[in-house]
This record gives structure tokens, sequence and C-alpha cells, in this order.
């Protein structure tokens, strides 16, 4: 009779056990399929995105005349796209699904759909490479992670009805963080970004499926790209004692310069939407990229791009100090590439003024190679800091983008210090400000209230 009862309680255990199971790899398998397509899109849209900015430098080095005329036909062709097609397409694409996150309700499905899916995808990619063959100040890192949490939802939504529940919001906070990785080749940089950024809970409600993500995403990214760094390997071997107090200084000014070129983005936002004609905002589309036309042409090419370029010419090569006009030109740039309304992030044009801001300080005391490589990098960290007060995902990004963990204590440093200064400027990132702002627009879009609950499985 024991032996009985014995063998029906394990045939029970090994039944529910094996339930189990098959529940938990069925709820990974949207994960990992989201994971893989993310990792391939990303890849394939660096790889236009890079073709888009070498055909502007082909153009500026060849005939920089024509820019005059293919940088406002881009520029408009750009903002056109998002304007006609997919509103919410525009700009970086983070608080776009920072507000789908806040808003994910069953309720809210139509309304998300606005912020992610198929179509902002394509006008996406399309309008930010666009921007990029114009010569705009715009990176690929932010309208990369919105569309990966486009791709997750559409996952998501196409599972049959029969499908063990999987909350929508961790597929949205998952897919953000994947994005991130693929852009950067930094997964321990999306995870933090998703736990610093995109969600306030507790990591437990996400950590399997962001772990398996980011590593999935970016191995099919490396598979196509290979074994990668976004920058590569800086030398920072025998950096001084006192280099602490120029990373200190760099951090403060880089971390003051990026919260202030924020609330600017911001106060011109604002009057923008005081335009009641839409001749007004393609005539104010048409100066911004003829005014930067106008600063490559007879300041320097400087202003346009991502600004990647800077930081390899800084990092990599003898040329270790830049004008003292780039900062200010690397800010220009992303200010009036990104008030345009068109798609394009600012992850990456953050990264290179925050570079030219080490470079230009390094300068004042001239230090050795690898104590201006240090400041360097420390101006990136404050500068992404500024905009996105975000001190720890700053610092994974730049520390993965380099390989160079021995920096990390003065990178803390230089994100807690950019942190803190930037609080003067506002408590508030420009990020939290626009998720703000379109989860405004959609409420009165929609004219229903809009609940801003937790979905949790």
């Amino acid at each position: 009779m024991i032996k009985q009862l014995r063998a029906r309680l394990k045939n029970s255990f090994d039944g529910i056990r094996n339930e189990k199971l098959k529940r938990n790899i069925l709820q990974a398998i949207p994960f990992w399929l989201a994971s893989i397509l993310t990792g391939l899109v990303a890849v394939l849209y660096a790889k236009l995105f890079g073709a888009a900015e070498h055909i502007t430098s082909l153009i500026f080095n060849y005939h920089a005349w024509m820019l005059f005329i293919i940088s406002p036909i881009c520029f408009i062709t750009a903002w056109w796209l998002v304007h006609r097609y997919a509103p919410y397409a525009r700009g970086s694409g983070i608080p776009q699904v920072m507000a789908a996150i806040q808003i994910s309700a069953p309720s809210t499905n139509k309304i998300v759909d606005k912020l992610l899916g198929f179509k902002v995808i394509c006008v996406k990619v399309l309008s930010s490479i666009i921007m990029a063959i114009g010569g705009a100040a715009i990176g690929r890192e932010g309208p990369t992670i919105q569309i990966a949490a486009s791709i997750y939802k559409i996952v998501y939504q196409v599972l049959p009805n029969w499908w063990p529940k999987i909350a929508k919001r961790n597929m949205m906070v998952t897919g953000a963080a994947a994005g991130l990785a693929a852009a950067f080749n930094t997964p321990l940089g999306g995870i933090v970004f998703a736990i610093e950024e995109l969600t306030k809970t507790h990591i437990s409600y996400y950590k399997t499926a962001i772990f398996s993500s980011v590593i999935i995403a970016g191995l099919s990214a490396q598979a196509l790209l290979g074994p990668y760094l976004y920058l590569g390997y800086p030398k920072l071997d025998g950096l001084s004692t006192f280099v602490f107090f120029g990373v200190a200084l760099v951090a403060l000014i880089s971390g003051l310069f990026g919260s202030g070129l924020s609330k600017l983005i911001l106060f011109i936002l604002a009057w923008k939407a005081k335009f009641k004609l839409t001749y007004h905002q393609v005539l104010y589309v048409f100066a911004c990229s003829f005014i930067l036309v106008l600063m490559a042409f007879f300041v320097n090419q400087e202003v346009l791009g991502s600004g990647k370029d800077i930081i390899e010419k800084t990092l990599f090569t003898s040329h270790k100090y830049v004008h003292w006009y780039t900062p200010i030109l690397r800010m220009c740039g992303p200010l009036f590439s990104f008030t345009t309304g068109s798609a394009g992030g600012i992850f990456a044009p953050a990264l290179g003024a925050g570079a030219s801001i080490g470079s230009l300080v390094a300068s004042w005391f001239h230090l050795a190679d690898v104590d201006v490589n240090m400041l360097i990098l420390s101006g990136m960290v404050g500068f992404l800091t500024g905009v996105t007060r975000s001190p720890f995902t700053s610092v994974i990004l730049v520390l993965e983008m380099t390989n160079r963990h021995s920096a990390i204590f003065h990178l803390i440093l230089a994100g807690m210090l950019a942190s803190l200064v930037s609080i003067l400027v506002d408590k508030h990132s420009l990020y939290d400000y626009l998720k703000i702002q379109y989860i405004t627009d959609l409420k009165s879009a929609n004219q229903t209230p809009i609940s801003e609950s937790i979905e949790v499985t």
C-alpha cells in the first residue's frame, strides 16, 4: 500500500515538473525568436546607417557644395515620412518605449501600437537613414531600441491564444535591452539600461528574459559582424595618479553641457509645438539643414554625422586634441538634427560631444596620451549621463565599448559627478520629459483615460 502511494506521488510530481518545464520552454521561445530577429535587424540597420554616413563623407570630400542641395532635401523628406506615416517614430525612440511600457495594459493596445509596431520600424529606419545621408548629427542606437521593442511586441501579438501567458510589458522591456545590446555589442549595458532607465521594479520579474535575450541578440549580431568592440582598445596603461582631478573636471563640465543641451532641445520643441501651419515646420527643417551645411562648409565638417569619427581619431591616433570650437559644433549638430522631428538618436552624438570636451580639457594641461584617453572616456560618460541621467548605464556602455575595465573607478566617478551636477540644471532627463509629452499627446488624441498600471505575469 505504501509503495503504491509513493509511486503515485512520484508520478504526480514528475507530471508537475514536466508540465512546468514545458510551460517555461514555451514562454522562453518568443523571447529567443525575437532576440534572433533583433540581432539580424540591428546588423542590417547598422550596415545601412554606416553606408549612409559614408555617402555623406564622399559628397563632402568631392563636391561639398552639393550638400546645400542634398541636405535640405533629405531633412525635409525624412521629416515628411515621420509626419505623414508614423508621428511617434520621430526622435530617438527611447521615450516612446518608456511611454509604451508605462501605459501598457489590455485597454491600451491600440494606443501602444502607435508607439511600437511594424510601421514604426519601417519609418524609423527610412527616416534616420535619409537624415544620415543629409549629414544629420544623429545616432542609430536609440532607434535600434525602439525597433527592437517593436519586434518583441509584434512577436507577442502573433502568439496563439493557447500559448502560455506572457506579459506584454515584459516583452517590451526585454526588447529594449536586447536592442541596446545589439546596437553597441554591450550585453551588460543592455541589462543595466533596462534596470536603471526602463523600469523601477525588481529585476526578478525580468532577469531570465533579459539575460537570455541580450545574449542571443548579441550573438546573432556577432554571427554576422564578428566579435567586435564598438570603439576598440584605447591605451590606458600607466595612468597618472592625478588624473582623477582631470576626470572630475571633465565630468562636471560635460555633465553640465549634456543636461544644458537637453534643456535647450526641450525649449525648442516646446516653441515648435506652437506652430499652427505645416509650412512653418517645413521652414524650420530647411533652416536646420541649411545651418548645419553652412557650419560644415565654412567652419568644420565635424558638425556632421554621429561623432564616432571624432572619438576614434582622438582615442587611436596622434591627433589627441580637438579645436576649441569642436564641442560647440558637436552640440549644435544634434540640436539642429534632433529638433527637426525626424527619426534619429542622440546616444552616439552625446558620446561624440563628451569626447570632444574631454579632449579639449586635456589640451589645457598637455597630458600624456593615456591620461588624455582617460579624460576622453570620462567626457563620454559625463555627457551621456547629463542627457540620460543614467550614470551606471553610461559607465557600463563605455567600459564594454572599449574593454578597459581597469578604468572602472575613474568612469564611475565621472558618472556620479555628472549626475550630481546635472541636477543643478534639471532634476529630470530629456527622455523623462519626452515620455510625459507622448503620454499626454496620446491621452488628448484618444480622449480616453490611459491607465498607467504595471502589467506583471
